[in-house]
């Protein structure tokens, strides 16, 4: 079959070819290169001034703050407090003259009517407020407010600072400090800008606060249209706008303030395209003097490439008659590495087989580093238990103190300290369960539970995020105190990440269902049926951009689903779309109430004994030893092992509680050495911050009639200082979950 073949050309040509078509899409982008360039320049410009927008919104943050808290300070004179309003008065005045850029201090009443001025003496007509709307606002959010730019009575631009006040009697107010606008002026001043730029501060409604230029001809002044208009693209932006003045200038602002302003940096337009032309004719010429010294190099490389060519097809023939295959070194490494392809063959496999045998050694070293590091990890555990416990110990039996005297005023914040030390202990007990946690199993300890009172407590906790809650007096479940708080503050956390401004939290419970329904609505973001679908898939998160505003690592709401359904409930989502809102709904069975419990019941009786107690930690056991000598019992107190021998030699010891880690030597070999001096008689406890199955264990091998785990409640000291020892009654039921 005849095969036509096509017109051959010699290398040197092909290579040449290859140079020109090379060449030309390098000149194409090299034109774009220098367009993209110009552009580059002005992104790089409008970030600088972006840059700056943020350093100087920081700042004056900064500076609104600390009128904010100079307001605070003075609102909690005693004065104000007693709500004598004369004596507030000359604290208000002595105060707003220590301000130089205050104008003045005035005193609004619930009802937004104005008590005094300090401009004016007291008890003279006040006038109307010059900003009523944040008047309105501070009343009503009942947070701190910094209102627009407005001019007063006497013609003078000031932006109101703003912040409620309730006196003793339970009556509300608004204190408020007139700040002056060259206070904001003096936090540009400060900003080291380039001499050329313009910057500006504009309060909530677009007027200007301050200016680096023109600053008395513009104050309190609106912005100009082209500006507003580039602010409604979003939080933060750039782009050309024209000044007061009426020159064109790129512009960036930011509206990251909390206080709702925005500033603005503004620079001349840079005129980056005066060179364009200019660029490309030089480009152009390079372009050309780069093809004649690329022709001139082809020429070289081509006879070099033809005569390595002419060497591999000689060592070609040789092989082919069995001759030795010989050839020479070629600075051509693809060359090169076709004659030495076998002989690397070889090589390589020498080379894998060793390799094979340092992995395998270095196999054997890393399982050996992980057991190591198991173990220090485990050692590490036991110690920071033990650390965290420690200072435990000494609040619970305050608490417990506190309890047995029942002082009346106390209970509900003896009660709240009694919840958190609970759910301190719980997270420590987590914490150290390592291996439980990491094969996903979980611990719910429930008992009768007030949900209403649970979902009260962690809505009061953020007071940061605008909630709405409405919950009745009480809505009995069985359930994990710390486990529900921990799901109502996901869904919070959920809510504020991805947009909610006005979050409604609605608890409701259904006797003839017998289900108690728990919602969070908020009106973020919202989602679409896909997400809907999977938002409680473990480590699934809805599409954001690279820089992650929302954060997360996609396991709050599968956490929430699994703790629900541990309850015997369920969870389920809703929303109407993207840009609509969600809304969670936890489903849990109701439970009976539980009966009626004797207030701060006294402890039992036990027959008073001679109690040796040993911890080098003195606040621990001063109040241990407080409580047990309140229960009736003879307390020795020790701080060390010398002290505590020399104490039971004095006077022997019923019981002994001694703590494992004291400084000169450890409570086993304590216990053993009071067994050798008093006996079995004496009844020997342990009372440790390690409280790891195998810490129970040595104990028990090391003579101990029982181990306690700091901190020890009531009962357990009451239970160590019984006659005999006795398991104490389960007060939770346990539900070990996988």
């Amino acid at each position: 079959m005849h095969v036509r073949r096509g017109r051959t050309l010699p290398l040197r040509h092909l290579l040449i070819l290859l140079t020109a078509i090379g060449l030309l899409p390098l000149a194409l982008l090299g034109i774009w290169s220098i367009h993209v360039s110009s552009e580059y320049r002005q992104r790089e410009q409008e970030r600088a001034l972006l840059d700056l927008a943020r350093a100087l919104s920081s700042a004056v943050d900064a500076e609104l703050d600390s009128s904010v808290v100079a307001l605070s300070s003075m609102a909690h004179s005693p004065a104000m407090a007693a709500g004598d309003l004369r004596a507030f008065y000359e604290v208000a005045r002595v105060q707003s003259q220590a301000q130089p850029h205050w104008l003045g201090v005035f005193l609004a009443d619930g009802d937004g009517k104005i008590l005094f001025r300090t401009t004016a003496p007291f008890g003279a007509p006040a006038g109307e407020p010059a900003d009523p709307a944040s008047l309105q606002q501070a009343l009503s959010l009942h947070r701190p407010v910094v209102g627009g730019i407005a001019r007063g009575q006497g013609g003078r631009a000031a932006v109101p600072v703003r912040i409620p006040v309730t006196d003793s009697h339970g009556r509300t107010y608004v204190l408020s400090a007139v700040v002056k606008p060259d206070r904001i002026l003096r936090v540009i001043e400060r900003q080291r800008a380039p001499s050329d730029s313009l910057l500006a501060v504009i309060d909530a409604s677009g007027h200007i606060v301050a200016r680096s230029k023109n600053q008395e001809r513009f104050v309190a002044q609106p912005i100009t249209p082209a500006l507003r208009s580039l602010m409604r693209t979003g939080l933060e932006g750039a782009g050309p706008t024209n000044t007061k003045e009426g020159d064109l200038v790129a512009t960036a602002y930011s509206s990251m303030s909390r206080h709702h302003w925005t500033v603005v940096a503004n620079a001349p337009a840079v005129t980056l395209r005066a060179g364009f032309f200019e660029g490309i004719a030089a480009y152009a010429a390079g372009i050309a003097l780069s093809l004649a010294v690329c022709i001139g190099l082809a020429y070289w490389l081509s006879g070099r490439i033809v005569r390595a060519f002419n060497v591999l097809r000689r060592a070609a023939a040789a092989l082919g008659a069995g001759r030795p295959l010989s050839v020479p070194p070629s600075r051509i490494r693809e060359l090169g590495g076709m004659a030495r392809a076998l002989e690397a063959a070889g090589r390589q496999r020498a080379r894998h087989e060793a390799e094979r045998s340092r992995l395998l050694a270095s196999l054997e070293d890393a399982l050996e580093q992980a057991r190591k590091a198991g173990q220090a990890k485990d050692e590490f555990l036991a110690v920071l238990g033990h650390e965290l416990r420690n200072p435990l110990s000494p609040i619970v039996a305050s608490l417990d103190l506190m309890d047995m005297r029942d002082e009346p005023g106390a209970r509900r914040e003896r009660a709240i300290m009694r919840r958190q030390v609970t759910h301190l202990k719980r997270l420590v007990d987590d914490l150290l369960d390592v291996s439980r946690i990491t094969s996903g199993k979980l611990r719910l300890e429930l008992r009768p539970l007030n949900l209403a009172e649970t979902v009260r407590h962690v809505v009061v906790a953020l007071p940061g995020q605008a909630i709405l809650l409405d919950a009745p007096d009480a809505v009995w479940i069985d359930g994990d105190d710390s486990r529900l708080a921990q799901v109502l503050n996901n869904l919070l956390s959920n809510a504020a990440r991805f947009g909610s401004t006005a979050t409604r939290v609605k608890l409701a419970a259904d006797a003839e269902a017998g289900l108690a329904t728990l919602s969070v609505e908020d009106n973020g973001i919202g989602m679409d049926t896909g997400l809907l679908s999977r938002v409680f898939e473990p480590f699934f998160q809805a599409p954001q951009q690279l820089a992650r505003r929302t954060g997360g690592l996609g396991l709050g709401l599968a956490i929430v689903r699994k703790i629900v359904e541990l309850h015997g409930g369920s969870v389920g989502a809703h929303s109407s779309g993207p840009g609509q809102g969600s809304r969670f709904e936890v489903v849990l069975p109701l439970a009976a109430p539980p009966g009626q419990a004797a207030e701060a019941a006294p402890a039992p009786v036990q027959a008073p004994r001679q109690v040796l107690l040993v911890d080098d930690n003195e606040d621990a056991a001063a109040g241990t030893a407080t409580l047990l000598r309140h229960l009736g019992h003879a307390v020795e107190v020790a701080y060390d092992g010398a002290q505590a021998l020399a104490s039971a030699r004095m006077r022997v010891p019923e019981v002994a509680i001694l703590d494992i880690g004291l400084p000169d030597m450890d409570g086993y070999a304590l216990a053993a050495a009071l067994r050798r001096e008093h006996g079995n008689a004496l009844r020997v406890i342990a009372l440790s911050g390690y409280g790891q199955q195998a810490d129970i264990e040595r104990a028990a091998q090391a003579g101990f009639d029982l181990h306690l785990t700091k901190p020890a409640t009531l009962a357990d000291l009451m239970r160590a200082l019984a006659p005999t020892p006795a398991p104490a009654p389960a007060a939770t039921t346990r539900r070990p979950v996988t």
